[in-house]
């Protein structure tokens, strides 16, 4: 259990190549696919080290708590359900498949989650 809280709000851009991003998180952050309820593979790291090679994410900026940063392409992990782009993972997205899950050194599997909801 934990009083931990958070938002996460992402914007597209008209041509759905890329996600701005802004939460506020400590230590790491992700982009998972999974239904509410359900566990499933990082998509996207949102902020922290790489786990692989422990390296800070490009495109990423922090400030006072709050982590911004821009989605492309580029920024998609290795995954095993086939989303190799922004457009694949907005796809996704509209149909509440993804969620946010927020990792701390106490809870390395997730301090706190939440499905991602668009609104319009």
């Amino acid at each position: 259990m934990t009083d931990a809280f958070g938002t996460a709000k992402f914007f597209t851009n008209k041509q759905g190549s890329k996600l701005k991003f802004q939460l506020e998180v400590n230590d790491q952050a992700h982009i998972h696919f999974g239904a509410r309820g359900e566990n499933g593979p990082v998509l996207v790291f949102l902020f922290g080290a790489d786990i692989m090679t422990i390296e800070e994410q490009h495109g990423i900026s922090t400030r006072r708590g709050i982590v911004t940063g821009i989605i492309t392409d580029e920024d998609i992990a290795e995954n095993s359900v086939r989303v190799k782009s922004v457009r694949d993972l907005l796809k996704l997205m509209q149909k509440k498949l993804n969620y946010v899950n927020v990792h701390t050194e106490q809870n390395p599997d997730g301090e706190i989650r939440g499905q991602i909801i668009p609104v319009r």
